[in-house]
């Protein structure tokens, strides 16, 4: 299967343009979230690249973001970059759990690889790699129990529709 940034632009445009005047753009190096402004009258969710899996995180952000953060540049969160010490890590693995486990459900509704990220190669010390990935699938085990948030089914149900996937199921997640 075939995964297009461009394709998954114009499902999320579709999806939340009307309701939540965001759209979902091509950036360069970095990510970022932009609110609307006086130069632009929408909300910009800004992906790395050309990569579908970071516009895909950008999106799991965007969809732990409640209205207030997404009137802030970055949703007002603070970034470490990469070289973080165990403990900044730790901080850092721990407001991810959420983004990441939505993430992992709309790859999976896309039928697009996950894998978690740690995001610090460069530090003095190798994350928990497997650890963090198992705090990231209970999450989505919790999120699955309960039910997905109104963004997060929003777009899995576009996702599952443009690539035809199946309703996705507890066991189609698999630590590994």
């Amino acid at each position: 299967m075939t995964h297009n940034y461009q394709d998954l632009i114009e499902i999320f445009n579709q999806t939340f343009f009307a309701d939540y005047n965001t759209k979902l753009e091509l950036g360069g190096d970095e990510p970022i979230y932009l609110p609307a402004d006086s130069q632009t009258p929408y909300h910009r969710i800004i992906f790395a690249r050309g990569f579908y899996a970071s516009a895909l995180h950008e999106i799991a952000h965007w969809c732990v973001a409640g209205p207030e953060r997404r009137l802030l540049e970055d949703f007002g969160y603070w970034y470490e970059p990469d070289g973080r010490t165990a403990e900044v890590q730790a901080a850092f693995e721990q407001v991810e759990v959420r983004p990441q486990a939505y993430e992992w459900i709309l790859a999976l509704s896309a039928g697009f690889p996950f894998n978690v990220s740690c995001d610090n190669l460069h530090g003095d010390f190798e994350p928990d790699r497997l650890g963090f990935m198992h705090k990231v699938h209970a999450q989505v085990m919790d999120i699955l129990q309960v039910g997905l948030p109104v963004r997060v089914k929003m777009l899995s149900d576009a996702l599952r529709a443009f690539y035809a996937i199946k309703p996705l199921e507890a066991t189609d997640f698999i630590v590994k």
